[in-house]
């Protein structure tokens, strides 16, 4: 005896039912997306495609006239996009490898079992990068002054005499760097810090184990380990110092004759103070083709070094 499974039948009003489930699942999505969606595009799309679209203008007799690529050609003759873009770079090679490493060092000192209140040793140095930029700025500005400074006064206790931190191009340079690195120290070791605690304890007793000492163990065994965490912190900072506006700016407004003068310091002079938008919406694309062509070359570098 054989037994048979009913077969629903597809009827009309099935089919009818069914579709109209789809139906209502779809706008139910919609519902919940819709919002998001038309933000989205109000907020980012739009003003991105605007300003692609304002980077190929230029304003003649009060008339945005479409001039194509003459904007970014523009840039190649442009002294101070160009010198802007040089010392970016030299920020960029002196302040991210110096506060990788006082991150890392930082990020060591605070794994150790032996520190004693190590979450308030973390929430200390985690505090500047909750600091307002223009806040810790200013303060930077005071503590900077040729004339009665703290930092003058404590060179001149030390019979040194006084620096001229934000006037001098070379120390200014200095200062925009020992500023952002003061600032961004603390946040990039409490990530390291999230990364070598990952790293569980018994790696460290192998590595005891086959005779390796401390120097070998972080060596050989941690920082292998820990260069998907190096490699996000790099690339932050290197994003964010690509993007430096509010220290500069509220230091030395980009000088002294534009020693710290950064594209986007430029950007805001061009747009906000020319009133010329089409270059600076230019110059901000060039900003953001910059930031993704060196993360990339980042990516690319790490995977080299990860085949190896």
């Amino acid at each position: 005896m054989t037994s048979s499974v009913p077969v629903p039948l597809r009827t009309p009003a099935a089919r009818s039912a069914r579709a109209r489930g789809r139906r209502s699942r779809h706008t139910a999505a919609w519902l919940f997306a819709g919002p998001t969606a038309a933000l989205f595009v109000l907020f980012f799309a739009y003003p991105l495609g605007a300003s692609l679209y304002q980077s190929l203008t230029a304003r003649r007799d009060g008339v945005d006239v479409f001039v194509g690529l003459d904007q970014y050609r523009r840039m190649l003759d442009d002294p101070a996009f160009l010198h802007s873009l040089v010392n970016t770079g030299l920020i960029l090679a002196v302040q991210v490898p110096v506060m990788t490493g006082l991150a890392l060092v930082l990020a060591v000192l605070l794994n150790q079992s032996w520190l004693r209140f190590r979450s308030g040793w973390r929430a200390v140095f985690f505090l500047p990068a909750i600091t307002t930029l223009v806040a810790y700025a200013v303060v930077f500005q005071v503590l900077l002054r040729t004339d009665g400074g703290l930092a003058n006064q404590f060179l001149q206790a030390l019979g040194l005499g006084p620096v001229d931190w934000l006037n001098s191009p070379t120390w200014a340079r200095i200062s925009l760097i020992g500023s952002v690195t003061w600032r961004w120290t603390g946040y990039n070791a409490v990530i390291l810090l999230a990364g070598l605690q990952a790293i569980g304890r018994d790696q460290y007793e192998a590595a005891a184990l086959d005779g390796a000492g401390t120097v070998r163990t972080y060596t050989g065994v941690v920082l292998p380990q820990l260069r998907p965490v190096v490699l996000f912190c790099v690339i932050t900072s290197t994003i964010g110092t690509l993007q430096l506006f509010d220290e500069n700016y509220v230091l030395t407004r980009g000088g002294p004759g534009d020693a710290t003068l950064t594209p986007v310091v430029y950007l805001y002079k061009v747009g906000f103070q020319q009133l010329d938008f089409g270059y600076a919406a230019a110059i901000a694309w060039v900003v953001v083709l910059i930031i993704a062509a060196v993360s990339l070359l980042q990516f690319r570098l790490y995977g080299r070094e990860r085949r190896r």
